[in-house]
């Protein structure tokens, strides 16, 4: 792997437009961009956003799917010195009025249209009780009140682009992600490029991945996972495959379409197709490897995906928005380590567990999971508290996440400190019943969280989404977990059938939502 000159967002894609102009940057429905083609486009945008009056280390909240225009505009604002604070788009005007005040935008960029809603419509609502927020840039048609993303690049264009771009060096911030709030309210995690890239780069190496390659992120880019998707690419030259939504509809032909080699998804994007066979070894047979992150991966879905490819193997990962991809599976890895485990620690950062008095384990003790390395943030923004709470004193991050790391590094993930039940002083984790249960054939999705009871304080509720069709009772899964061992007083006291898991746009199941639910 070659690397760029200077590593910023800007001078990788600078350097891949000078050294491989001619190579795909991206691949969507619509066609190939080439690194060439993307570098003309991503300097005009740059101009357009300049004579708009941005500059450096303003931040600029960005609403889009995957599409060419993300890259275009997450491009165009770091290579501004811009600081592009990502939106999810189920986000409407509760949500994004919060976040777009709690940032202090100046600008923000959302679609004309989107199902049957206007991002930026939303956006310009907020822009009248936010004071920071000055210009809302829509992608598409054109509404009143926004300037269009296309009318500024082509301003930028016939300008022809003597806009002067500011030095930036690794140490600069480019970019602000929020927390995803399954368990809380989202907490702002500022970044520099020096931590994002480095890791990125370092992972790139250790994934084998080459420029002649595509990697599709099946999981938003306004998410770390498919930001460090996009990174990967550029870090490499290789390239993006972009798909706007994720849709049952719509995955499998677009993997024929886009025929990935690096495919990064969540478990639940697979998991219906897998349940009801509907994918098959060909749908796969590009692809060198198969990640699955974004919560718990069961192992017979790892395996399922696993037997799937002819040509690749499955690997797992394990990152936060406070530092990006903290371990990950290499292809070469051992077959049960790939598939039970998220890998080892990413390139010069350390993994540890703690108990609950916040004493180091040894290898294959369960505990909380703390890292430290040049990929992890600094702090919360404005939010000193949390800041401090969330390092310990000598400087290792608490990532909330119980686990287990073995005697090889291998990390074993199995749950949330703040999913644990408390039972009548008795404290577990249902992660291993929630794991169980799920291989009932009835069952789409399950998560298990506590509800108030007056004598032993909590008691566990097994909430399910049951197939089309299927049924299920309490009865039945208990009798599952007797037959797996499981001691009694895990097992649920309470079934609640839901319609649709509550997801985050990551399709992390939002437990707070559920308790909300079944309350």
């Amino acid at each position: 792997m070659e690397c760029a000159i200077n590593n910023t967002l800007w001078g990788w894609l600078q350097h891949h437009a000078e050294t491989i102009p001619e190579a795909p940057a991206t691949i969507s429905a619509s066609g190939t961009k080439s690194y060439g083609e993307l570098a003309g486009e991503v300097r005009s945008a740059a101009s357009g956003l300049q004579a708009l009056g941005l500059s450096k280390g303003d931040v600029v909240a960005v609403q889009l799917p995957n599409l060419e225009a993300f890259v275009v505009t997450f491009l165009a604002v770091a290579a501004c010195g811009g600081i592009v604070q990502t939106l999810h788009m189920p986000y409407r005007r509760a949500e994004l009025s919060h976040l777009l005040e709690h940032s202090g935008a100046r600008f923000a960029v959302g679609l004309s249209a989107f199902k049957d809603l206007s991002p930026a419509g939303e956006m310009l609502e907020c822009a009248q009780a936010l004071t920071t927020l000055e210009q809302v840039i829509s992608v598409g048609e054109p509404i009143e009140g926004a300037v269009s993303l296309s009318t500024l690049s082509s301003s930028g264009a016939i300008a022809g682009d003597t806009e002067e771009l500011p030095d930036l060096t690794p140490d600069d911030p480019f970019l602000l992600l929020y927390t995803s709030g399954t368990t809380a309210s989202p907490k702002g995690v500022p970044h520099s490029y020096q931590g994002f890239l480095g890791n990125a780069s370092n992972a790139a190496s250790e994934l084998g991945i080459q420029r002649n390659e595509t990697l599709l992120s099946v999981a938003p880019y306004t998410h770390l996972y498919g930001l460090f998707v996009m990174h990967l690419c550029l870090a490499t030259g290789a390239t993006q495959a972009l798909l706007p939504s994720f849709s049952p509809d719509g995955f499998l032909p677009a993997l024929d379409h886009l025929k990935p080699n690096g495919i990064f998804a969540a478990p639940a994007h697979f998991a219906p197709f897998c349940g009801r066979g509907l994918i098959k070894p060909e749908h796969l047979a590009p692809a060198r490897f198969v990640c699955l992150s974004g919560s718990t991966v069961p192992a017979d879905l790892a395996r399922q995906v696993d037997g799937l490819m002819s040509n690749g193997t499955v690997i797992q990962l394990w990152g936060m928005s406070e530092l990006q991809a903290g371990a990950f599976g290499r292809p070469g890895d051992p077959e049960e380590k790939r598939l039970t485990t998220a890998g080892r620690a990413s390139a010069n950062t350390l993994l540890r567990a703690v108990d609950m008095e916040g004493q180091v384990l040894e290898p294959g003790a369960e505990g909380e999971l703390q890292v430290k390395g040049p990929s992890v943030f600094g702090g919360y923004l404005a939010n000193p508290s949390e800041t401090k709470a969330a390092f310990t004193v000598d400087g290792w991050f608490r990532s909330g996440d119980l686990a287990i790391v073995d005697n090889d590094g291998y990390l074993t993930l199995t749950g949330r400190v703040k999913e644990v039940i408390n039972r009548g002083g008795v404290k577990y984790n249902p992660a291993d019943v929630e794991a169980i249960i799920s291989t009932l054939e009835a069952v789409e999705a399950c998560a298990i969280v506590p509800y108030p009871d007056v004598i032993l304080g909590e008691k566990a509720c097994l909430c399910v989404q049951v197939r089309e069709g299927a049924s299920m009772s309490l009865e039945e899964a208990n009798a599952l977990l007797l037959e797996n061992g499981i001691a009694k007083y895990k097992w649920p006291e309470r079934l609640e059938l839901v319609e649709a898991m509550p997801l985050t746009p990551t399709r992390k199941i939002m437990r707070g939502k559920l308790k909300q639910l079944i309350a």
